[in-house]
Formats: structure tokens, C-alpha cells, sequence
């Protein structure tokens, strides 16, 4: 491979490694795990065994990453109380993974694209969160109601029984 050629796919992974940091300024600008340093080092990684699958002409490499980004996500989902945490970061590290081996691909537009795309989406998650509390309070005022009522006495249907908490 020729110093121009190395130098075509340096750029490539600086275009990978650019793409994942704004994704990564993002969540860190929101407080959340995998920062500016995590994701672009995601997405540079997968593009250079993205660049490595195209070299070879082994798409074999290329699936490795996929597999490898799940086992990854998999392992930043945690569960605390009754709440699951990390969901959404292991779902934007798969996807940094994908915008890294769409740029090996030379599919630098469509990276670009996903990428403002998935910056737009993080950036929703306000308005996400509005929704779920709004969902929440709903829902826990319906069951308040049905225990307030079996504590005052007030009949129940037969095959109902207050539920209790957490369930």
C-alpha cells in the first residue's frame, strides 16, 4: 500500500474519528456515559477495521465489529432497583460503530447524515423524558386511586385485589 494510499485512509479515520466526537459532544453535554473520547474512539476503530475489511477484501472484519460492538453495548447496560440504565448508550455505540464502517466504506454523506440525525435525536431526549414522566404520573395515579379505594373500604370487583407497591 503506498504512502498516498495510508494517507486516503488516515483521512478517512480522521472524518470517523470527527463524526463520533460530535456525537460524543453531545452526550457528555448532557452528563451521560461515553463522552467526546468514547464515541470518537468507537467510531475510529470500527472505521479502521472497516478500512482493513475493505483492503483485504474480507467482509469477515466488518462483521467481527458488529459483533464486537454488541458484546460492548451489552456489557454498559446495567439494571439499578427497578429501572434499566445504559440503554441508550449501548444503542448510539453500535450506531458509532456503523458511521465508522460507512466512512471505510467511503459512504462519508450518508455518515455525515446518520450522524446529524442521531446528534438531533440525543439532543430530543428533554422531550422524551417530558413524556415518559408524563406516562408515569398517569399511571401511578390510577393505581393511588384503586389502593386509596381498597384502604377506605370502597368495593372492588371481585376478581380485582389492590395491587401492591411495585408490581
Amino acid at each position: 500500500m503506498s504512502n498516498g494510499d495510508q494517507f486516503e485512509v488516515f483521512v478517512h479515520l480522521l472524518l470517523a474519528l470527527l463524526l463520533g466526537g460530535l456525537i460524543g459532544v453531545e452526550r457528555e453535554f448532557r452528563g451521560h456515559e461515553a463522552g467526546v473520547r468514547t464515541s470518537a474512539l468507537v467510531c475510529v476503530g470500527a472505521a479502521l477495521f472497516g478500512e482493513t475489511s475493505v483492503l483485504y477484501g474480507d467482509s469477515r472484519v466488518a462483521a467481527g465489529v458488529v459483533q464486537g460492538i454488541g458484546f460492548l453495548g451489552a456489557g454498559l447496560i446495567f439494571q439499578r432497583g427497578v429501572g434499566v440504565r445504559g440503554v441508550t448508550t449501548a444503542a448510539m455505540v453500535w450506531v458509532l460503530a456503523g458511521i465508522g464502517l460507512a466512512v471505510a466504506e467511503d459512504m462519508w454523506l450518508t455518515a455525515a447524515l446518520v450522524t446529524v440525525t442521531v446528534v438531533v435525536l440525543l439532543e430530543l431526549a428533554p422531550l422524551s423524558d417530558a413524556i415518559y414522566d408524563v406516562g408515569r404520573q398517569r399511571n401511578r395515579g390510577s393505581r393511588l386511586g384503586r389502593r386509596e379505594e381498597a384502604r377506605s373500604g370502597a368495593s372492588m370487583p371481585e376478581h380485582e385485589e389492590p395491587r401492591g407497591e411495585g408490581t
